[in-house]
């Protein structure tokens, strides 16, 4: 009886906890996978799907400056998306975190919790 207990034991405290551990560096690291946040934070002043206006050979104003500013815009519109993408996926790291220590926290608390509400219920009888 007392090898069974003992086996318990181990398994609830360090086998699934270790487990669990895995199980949630998988989903931080996919998560940081997914939403590509090391590219994202190196292309993050690249201009948007690489639309690139390029300059004409001879001397106009008008068209450099238009191709300036097109230029511009297409950057400035890549660093807003960029900018919003690392945002959701910082955000969607944080929770995937908060919501692992929660997990562990949990499984950890739970035998506990499971004396308390037997002994609760054998007070209330």
């Amino acid at each position: 009886m007392t090898k069974i207990f003992s086996q318990f034991v181990f398994w609830y405290f360090f086998e699934v906890p270790k487990k669990i551990l895995k199980a949630w560096k998988n989903f931080l690291s996919f998560n940081l996978e997914f939403f590509s946040l090391s590219l994202l934070f190196k292309t993050f002043f690249a201009p948007w799907r690489k639309y690139i206006w390029t300059y004409p050979k001879s001397f106009d104003l008008t068209k450099y400056l238009e191709v300036f500013f097109s230029n511009l815009i297409s950057r400035a519109l890549g660093m807003i998306i960029r900018a919003a993408l690392i945002f959701i996926g910082v955000l969607t790291q944080i929770l995937i975190f908060l919501i692992g220590m929660i997990v562990l926290f949990g499984w950890l608390i739970l035998p506990g919790l499971l004396w308390m509400g037997l002994g609760f219920g054998l007070k209330m009888i």
